[in-house]
C-alpha cells in the first residue's frame, strides 16, 4: 500500500513537470526574460517604460542584449537624433529671416555640435567599460535639447516650435543613456 501512495506521487510529480515544460514550449522558451522591458523597468524613475521599449526596440538585436547592451543602442539612438536635430536645426537657421531667430538656431546647432561627439565618446568609454571616462562626459552629452529649448525662448516662435519634439527625443534619449549608464555601473 506504501509503495502505490510513492507511486501517485512520482506520477503526480512527473505530470506536474511535463504541464510545465509544455506551457514553457509554447511560451516561447524556458522561462526567457524580456532583457528590453527588464532594462527599461529598471530606470521607470528617469525615463517613460513605453518611450524607452519603443526605442530600444527599435534597434536590432536589442531584444538579446543585456542592459550594458541596451546602455550602448541608447548612447547611440541619442546621437542619431542629435545628429538629425543638428541638420535639421542648421537648415532652418539658414532661411530664418529674424536675426534674433536666427541667433536661438544657431545656438542651437552649437549645442548639438558638442553633445552629439560627447555621447559617442561616452558610448566609446561605456562599450570599453571606462565608467569614470563615460560618467565624465554625462553633463555636456545632454545639454543640447534643454539649451536649445531655451535658446529659442518662450513662447516658441514658429522655428522653435518645428524643433520641439527633436528636443523632446534628444532629452529622452540621452536621460535614457545616462540612466542606463547609472543602473550599470551601480549593479
Amino acid at each position: 500500500m506504501a509503495m502505490g501512495s510513492s507511486l501517485r506521487r512520482a506520477v503526480a510529480v512527473l505530470v506536474v513537470a511535463v504541464s510545465v515544460a509544455v506551457e514553457a514550449a509554447r511560451s516561447g522558451g524556458s522561462g526567457a526574460v524580456d532583457t528590453v522591458a527588464d532594462s527599461c523597468n529598471a530606470i521607470r524613475d528617469f525615463v517613460e517604460v513605453g518611450f524607452c521599449e519603443a526605442a530600444l526596440r527599435s534597434s536590432p538585436g536589442a531584444a538579446k542584449a543585456d542592459r550594458h547592451g541596451h546602455l550602448l543602442i541608447a548612447a547611440d539612438l541619442a546621437a542619431a537624433r542629435g545628429t538629425s536635430a543638428r541638420d535639421a536645426v542648421a537648415e532652418l537657421a539658414r532661411g530664418e529671416r529674424d536675426a534674433g531667430a536666427r541667433d536661438g538656431l544657431e545656438a542651437c546647432g552649437i549645442l548639438y555640435g558638442a553633445s552629439v561627439p560627447a555621447l559617442q565618446f561616452m558610448r566609446g568609454y561605456a562599450a570599453e567599460r571606462s565608467w569614470e571616462a563615460a560618467r565624465s562626459l554625462l553633463w555636456l552629452s545632454g545639454q543640447a535639447g534643454m539649451g536649445c529649448a531655451a535658446a529659442l525662448g518662450s513662447p516658441p516662435a514658429a522655428a522653435a516650435a518645428k524643433m520641439d519634439k527633436d528636443n523632446g527625443d534628444f532629452n529622452r534619449l540621452t536621460t535614457m543613456a545616462t540612466a542606463l549608464l547609472n543602473s550599470v555601473t551601480s549593479s
